[in-house]
């Protein structure tokens, strides 16, 4: 047991593995975080928008012969714009909206890897979740994410909560209700283009969904539950790191089964316990 343990770590502090794994660390430090507060407001669907507009930008940035990092902000930070358009509609009318924009994004990106021979490798990267392709640059940019992101979003906090629980107060104060939540979509939009880059769409958006579904549950609190949403993240990627690792599978599809998996048996542990 010790013997298997100690190998597993020297894996993961080793030079070929370490930038990976340092590389989804950040994410899986920050992205729980945004998605406790896209919970909080009920658009966890436009999480996915994003991450799959992302990769459709990096593809057809790498058509015109432009860095994919570059596509892939431009287009989900510009959804995250057109997206306010939407801000005064109901819930059913924004949900639709975010579902034909994700619907588009995965119709141009698989276009583009099936008739581009370029593009087959950067799309199996950006859907499989290779970050095991991971390099210097990946791990650089990711940490300088964490750092901005976390440093706006410790800014943005107390004004979305205000801004959700207390509108009335909010709009009496003078303040703009779409100005705050245009800077929370820009936000989460450019952390999901670059999480998309390193980690794939569908791991990005597992982490930005699956651990506060699972801290909103047992978290009694809103501290606490961004405490839960945090280690749920953290402990999820540890695991499917190392699983994908040593079983040689990609690390996308590991991680989502691991988040899904565990959100089952949250579920059935509620109806034991009681949870809400």
């Amino acid at each position: 047991m010790n013997g298997n343990l100690a190998s597993i770590t020297g894996l993961l502090f080793d030079p070929l593995f370490a930038t990976p794994f340092l590389t989804g660390l950040a994410f899986a430090l920050l992205l729980p975080l945004l998605g406790t507060y896209l919970r909080l407001r009920d658009e966890w669907l436009a999480a996915l928008a994003f991450a799959q507009t992302a990769a459709a930008g990096a593809l057809l940035a790498m058509l015109a012969g432009l860095a994919p990092l570059f596509g892939g902000l431009l287009a989900a930070t510009g959804v995250a714009g057109l997206k306010s358009a939407f801000e005064r509609r109901n819930a059913a009318t924004q949900g639709a909206a975010y579902a034909l924009v994700l619907v588009a994004g995965w119709g141009v990106s698989v276009l583009l890897v099936a008739n581009l021979p370029l593009a087959e490798r950067l799309g199996h990267a950006l859907f499989d979740g290779q970050l095991y392709f991971a390099d210097r640059q990946h791990l650089i940019a990711a940490w300088l994410t964490l750092a901005i992101a976390g440093a706006a979003l410790l800014r943005l906090s107390r004004t979305l909560l205000l801004c959700h629980l207390f509108p009335d107060f909010f709009r009496a104060r003078g303040r703009s209700e779409r100005r705050v939540h245009l800077a929370f979509d820009m936000l989460v939009a450019a952390v999901l283009a670059m999480a998309t880059m390193s980690i794939g769409v569908m791991a990005a958006f597992a982490m930005i969904f699956v651990p506060p579904l699972l801290a909103w549950r047992w978290a009694g609190n809103w501290r606490r539950a961004l405490f839960l949403a945090t280690c749920a993240g953290l402990g999820g990627y540890l695991l499917a790191f190392v699983l994908a690792l040593v079983t040689d599978q990609p690390f996308g599809p590991v991680l989502a089964l691991l988040f899904v998996a565990a959100a089952i048996l949250s579920g059935l542990a509620g109806r034991v316990w009681g949870a809400t």
